[in-house]
């Protein structure tokens, strides 16, 4: 997977990318379906594979319509002629571009394999489905900022779509009880806000937030592994609480990456998701809004875990309590590392106001067509980040009061849910949508298929040549008498055929 990832990453042209893309989907899909005994599992890897070709596909035609347009697909060359081709060839080549970013960053409506892909080793969730392959999408956008600046309406379409996922992914992480699925859905909003960065030109704020975010989900997912083991394998929230007594660097790492994700100073994640969103409002107040929104269900769901898992009583058997305990240092030492960098980070991009040099803004400019300067004033910025902590604060309290002192439990039958409750916990119902319009279709085409075109019209024609060569054959072994007079009789007419026929041709 690192061997992929590093080509996809290094490849100096757009087919080396692709190379590397389709290898990162391969070993995903290997991965995901570890536990190969396991039905749901393999089927789980199925839906990935298959859901991130359909992406690949749109970015394989990119390709084509780029060397079609350019007569090159490197990387230097192509960005050289972007100007000469027209907007409307662009655009086409951003979209297609972006879907296969749809595909590999698990944005609508590709995204629904990227939950299921929990089903994989919790390291391999916490690498791959945080912090490495699903941010693929992000990079190959940035790598082709070209098209994008160039494209306002590729721009806009990479924006909305990026808003709309990000909101959409964390009303359904409000009402999840798996641990790892809870973190799965914040990993697709979180990929939403990048995308919303990328829309409004904000590229390297949004690859500061790749970084950070790599950080503090990829601590998250492995603190989740680490509850997991201590719980001997149970995943479901309402069957933890109060574990931080007895898996205390577990829950002081897991909280250091739930402050730093929810955007609270001066944790890694309030400078990037700041400068993503002070970036959004200079260019769409509607868009910087919704963003917020976003970022505000960000905290109250990721508190929810924490407070249900790691607070009040112990919800599950006695023999789960009795078994639990700390991780070895194997399982901690990493998280204590990853908490060390979710709080520090933010020294990658400090914000220039402030004084400091913002190193991933300038260790981009290269490779990025139009740098998106701030045109915000001082105070404007101020105030942006005053509003962003003091909406995440007060969020904080909320699901503090909800959760540590009135002790709100999630219900335990699906019966008790409200109607929105209900919607939010079945996620939408959207794969039951895609289920119903997409999969039991194709099913019946391909039980049609099989039907009439395979066994009648295939098997058919097949079958019926053989037919008659065992017709043929059926008669003319009716001329094997076994009789000598009649073979010889027949040799006799034979040879005065013959002569008759040497006669009549002179």
């Amino acid at each position: 997977f690192v061997f992929f990832m590093l080509l996809l990453v290094l490849g100096n042209n757009f087919l080396i990318t692709f190379v590397g893309w389709e290898g990162v989907g391969l070993c995903s899909y290997l991965l995901i379906g570890f536990w190969y005994k396991n039905t749901a599992y393999n089927n789980a890897a199925k839906k990935a594979f298959v859901m991130n070709r359909i992406g690949d596909l749109g970015f394989l035609l990119g390709i084509i319509l780029i060397y079609i347009t350019f007569c090159s697909i490197s990387y230097t060359e192509v960005f050289e002629k972007a100007g000469t081709a027209s907007v409307a060839t662009v655009t086409t080549i951003a979209l297609l571009l972006f879907i296969g970013a749809m595909g590999k960053s698990a944005q609508l409506p590709l995204y629904t394999w990227l939950p299921d892909a929990m089903a994989g080793p919790t390291p391999v969730s916490a690498l791959i489905h945080a912090a490495t392959m699903v941010t693929a999408g992000i990079f190959m956008v940035v790598r082709a900022n070209v098209f994008y600046s160039i494209s306002e309406t590729a721009s806009m379409v990479v924006a909305v779509v990026g808003v709309i996922t990000a909101l959409f992914a964390a009303t359904i992480g409000l009402l999840q009880n798996d641990i790892k699925k809870i973190l799965a859905y914040s990993t697709v909003s979180q990929l939403g806000l990048m995308f919303l960065g990328l829309g409004v030109g904000a590229y390297s704020s949004s690859v500061f937030h790749v970084t950070t975010h790599a950080f503090f989900k990829a601590l998250l997912f492995l603190g989740a592994g680490s509850v997991i083991h201590a719980m001997g394998g149970e995943q479901d929230i309402r069957r933890m609480g109060g574990l931080k007594g007895k898996i205390k660097t577990t829950y002081l790492t897991m909280l250091t990456g739930t402050i730093a994700i929810s955007g609270i100073p001066p944790f890694s994640g309030f400078f990037s998701k700041d400068e993503i969103l002070a970036h959004t409002y200079e260019h769409s107040k509607v868009l910087w809004f919704l963003g917020m929104m976003a970022s505000m269900l960000t905290v109250f769901y990721m508190f929810r875990l924490i407070y249900l898992t790691f607070w009040g009583k112990f919800r599950g058997t006695h023999e789960q309590e009795h078994h639990l305990h700390e991780s070895p240092s194997s399982m901690t030492t990493p998280l204590i590392i990853l908490a060390v960098l979710s709080f520090a980070g933010g020294l990658l991009g400090i914000p220039e106001f402030w004084g400091g040099p913002n190193w991933m803004h300038h260790n981009l400019e290269p490779v990025i067509l139009r740098p998106n300067y701030s045109v915000l004033d001082h105070t404007m910025e101020w105030t942006l980040m005053g509003i962003a902590v003091a909406a995440a604060v007060t969020v904080w309290y909320f699901a503090n009061q909800l959760y540590v002192r009135y002790k709100v439990l999630p219900v335990e039958r699906e019966e008790e849910l409200k109607g929105w409750q209900k919607l939010l916990y079945h996620k939408y119902y959207i794969d039951e949508i895609y289920d119903y319009l997409i999969r039991r279709p194709i099913d019946f085409l391909s039980g049609a298929f099989h039907k009439f075109l395979d066994k009648q019209l295939i098997d058919g024609v097949v079958n019926g040549i053989g037919s008659v060569v065992k017709s043929v054959g059926s008669v003319a072994r009716l001329a094997q008498t076994g009789q000598i007079t009649v073979y010889i009789t027949g040799m006799v007419l034979g040879v005065i055929v013959i002569l008759l026929l040497t006669f009549i041709v002179k």
